[in-house]
């Protein structure tokens, strides 16, 4: 992995075979919406301040909201300086047509960098957005230039994703749950990264704290993001509410060095150890 570009101090990576370089954290949309305003605004506006260039969001976070903070924040030129990526819940023509004219004007832009199929989970979602007219939507939207980068997102099974990458449509990012306990538990990591570095696609690792849980199972902040943030990822969502939540990330992703081997089979087994039910990812499909 690429390590000596860095924006302020935050390393650098390709997103795939994009050409675009992001930092290694990315501002997570969810989180913002919790944050609500003003106080979600300051956030995004102080992370691109600090360097991040790496944008998170989704049609459906908290009815829109998410969507309307992000647009309000990247005014004032400071759309220009983020690599944007929210994500769509289409499984046919119009519905992802109407979810983007909206997402396009709640961020207040006229193209967005990346869009994603959101939240796969049910066994006939590949089939439905592939062949029902979706992708063809999101395929004539980059073409009409609302859009410049296709991919997907998923938490429940990473068979799911395998379905999508055996479609031959080149996507350009994937997105999935990256952390210690995946290693293990239907693992993303294992079975679809190494898919998408074949290919050059570009792999968005999220859930790095299992949703807080790895904090409850003993696990500190440094060593659940190094962990996620030393897999062949290329950026990883983090879900800021605070400002100091954001500090700590800023700090964590400035002092990033990569987590050898040993060490990071020493995480996994702590993991198991403290998780032998497979708990902690409690969002993965049963």
């Amino acid at each position: 992995m690429e390590r000596d570009e860095k924006r302020n101090g935050i390393p650098t990576r390709e997103i795939g075979s994009t050409g675009e370089r992001v930092t290694i954290i990315g501002v997570g949309g969810f989180h913002i919406g919790s944050a609500g305003r003003p106080l979600g605004v300051r956030i995004i506006r102080q992370a691109i301040d600090e360097g991040v260039n790496f944008c998170d969001n989704a049609w459906c976070y908290h009815r829109g909201e998410s969507e309307r903070i992000m647009g309000e924040a990247l005014g004032d030129g400071y759309r220009g300086q983020v690599f944007l990526m929210t994500k769509n819940h289409g499984r046919d023509g119009d519905t992802f047509r109407t979810q983007l004219e909206e997402s396009l004007r709640r961020l207040q832009t006229d193209v967005i960098d990346l869009v994603q199929f959101h939240d796969l989970r049910q066994p006939n979602e590949p089939a439905r957005i592939l062949h029902g007219g979706a992708l063809e939507a999101a395929i004539a939207a980059r073409e009409e230039g609302k859009l410049r980068f296709i991919g997907f997102t998923g938490h429940y099974s990473p068979a799911l994703h395998a379905e999508m990458l055996a479609h031959p449509h080149p996507w350009d990012a994937v997105q999935m749950p990256i952390n210690v306990r995946d290693a293990e538990d239907r693992s993303f990591a294992c079975q679809i990264l190494p898919i998408l570095r074949a290919r050059g696609i570009g792999a968005i690792g999220m859930k790095s704290l299992a949703g807080g849980r790895l904090l409850r199972a003993g696990f500190t902040p440094e060593e659940a993001l190094g962990y996620a943030l030393s897999q062949p990822i290329d950026v990883l969502v983090t879900g800021i509410d605070s400002l100091e939540i954001l500090s700590q990330n800023l700090r964590i992703a400035r002092a990033f060095h990569y987590v050898e081997e040993g060490e990071q089979e020493a995480l996994i087994g702590r993991a198991e150890e403290a998780d032998p039910e497979c708990s902690l990812e409690y969002y993965k499909a049963s």
